[in-house]
């Protein structure tokens, strides 16, 4: 990246921690976690950045985690990062660590089967803590753009909402693309949204959508929230 970025392009990187994972953070833990910065702004090619999150939440609510926290604010204050703060994967995360701590930024998952930060008024609250939000997962790992026909069997158990959310679509004369993204797109809460590309076909390909997104009516997909975790939490999936 540091490489590829031209001199004077106004892009805000956003990079997270080393994931620790372990049952005690101590002092060396926050100095390894500083060196991991410092070097990316190296490989960057950058003095500052825009963003920097803790990679595992679980990192910040083990005995020690405000070791880390405080290294980031060390950073902030150095004025080497704007903003900091942790990438979540459940609304349980986000409860236990406002319990503690106020990040400037956290980036959750949210799609049309993964409604669990709406419907648990997360969002609401934390944009009332005028905390910054950033979705990512919003294409379900591919599932969501997938026909139905091609999506395996450990998705039988809801093949029913699949095959529900894919007759909306087509009553609505969107693609899933337009769907997936768009029903992101137009929560209010969400600041930016994370997607990946692998070429610039697929990038133009996304900003077109997002120009019609502007121009369509609501997506009101509500009703194809999904509950099940070892459906809308991917990390579940390679245990089956």
């Amino acid at each position: 990246i540091g490489k590829s970025i031209p001199e004077g392009m106004p892009f805000k990187i956003v990079t997270k921690t080393p994931p620790f994972k372990k049952d005690r953070i101590d002092k060396a833990d926050a100095a390894t976690l500083k060196a991991s910065f410092r070097q990316s702004l190296k490989k960057l090619r950058k003095p500052a950045i825009y963003g920097l999150l803790v990679h595992h939440a679980a990192d910040l609510l083990v005995h020690g985690g405000p070791y880390l926290w405080q290294a980031m604010e060390e950073l902030k204050a150095a004025g080497l990062v704007a903003k900091i703060g942790v990438s979540v994967y459940s609304p349980q995360e986000i409860d236990e660590l406002l319990e503690r701590y106020l990040p400037d930024l956290i980036q959750l998952p949210l799609n049309v089967f993964d409604q669990r930060m709406i419907q648990g008024g997360h969002l609401r609250r934390l944009k009332a803590l005028g905390i910054e939000i950033h979705s990512r997962s919003v294409f379900l790992q591919g599932l969501l753009l997938m026909p139905p026909e091609e999506i395996a069997p450990y998705f039988d158990t809801i093949k029913p909402v699949i095959m529900q959310y894919h007759s909306a679509m087509q009553n609505k004369r969107i693609t899933p693309l337009t769907a997936a993204l768009g029903f992101v797109y137009q929560q209010a809460e969400i600041d930016h949204i994370i997607v990946g590309v692998n070429n610039r076909l697929h990038l133009e390909e996304i900003i077109k959508v997002v120009g019609d997104i502007q121009t369509s009516g609501k997506l009101d997909f509500s009703n194809y929230a999904v509950h099940d975790e070892s459906i809308i939490n991917p990390a579940l999936w390679r245990l089956h």
